[in-house]
């Protein structure tokens, strides 16, 4: 009997290969260039063809590229709670996200709410807003609510695992 793996290492792995298959069909088809940006490692010890490493605390977000002539940056979350955790998003990565903001690019989180079956698309001045909040004692997370009433929900469309670049076109 197989067991199953639910370390906090995998959590989240088979939605980013969610994305992962949208990503690359959208460059199949001359959509957008959208990457997965690599968790970065220190070598620790290398002897020949063997090498060792740790991984390095992740300062970038999950995905990067253009679409329509813009610069793209998003981050790929999955919660089991019905809402939708703040501290899920490190301060490096929130900085990155504001920082490529107000530069002009496409930012967003792409947030996997397991309990209701569903994914939405967070824009950024919804995550700035609740960031904002949160700062100021108020709630440490996006309720449901939010992502009902202000977020856009991705969803499987036209061959795509997770249309979600038919969700910024709404």
């Amino acid at each position: 009997m197989a067991v199953k793996n639910r370390s906090y290492a995998n959590r989240g792995a088979t939605f980013e290969r969610l994305v992962d298959m949208a990503n690359t069909k959208y460059r199949n088809a001359g959509v957008a260039d959208i990457r997965k940006v690599p968790t970065p490692v220190q070598i620790t010890k290398s002897k020949g063809r063997l090498v060792e490493g740790r991984k390095e605390t992740a300062e970038w977000v999950d995905y990067a590229g253009v679409y329509k002539g813009r610069a793209i940056a998003f981050d790929a979350k999955e919660t089991g709670e019905t809402s939708f955790p703040l501290k899920n998003l490190s301060p490096h990565q929130y900085k990155l996200l504001e920082s490529w903001h107000k530069k002009g690019a496409v930012v967003f989180l792409l947030v996997s709410m397991k309990k209701f079956g569903r994914t939405y698309l967070l824009p950024f001045k919804v995550l700035q807003t609740a960031s904002e909040v949160a700062k100021n004692g108020g709630r440490k997370s996006i309720a449901w609510e939010t992502f009902k009433n202000e977020c856009i929900e991705v969803n499987s469309k036209d061959g795509y695992t997770l249309h979600y670049l038919d969700a910024l076109e709404v």
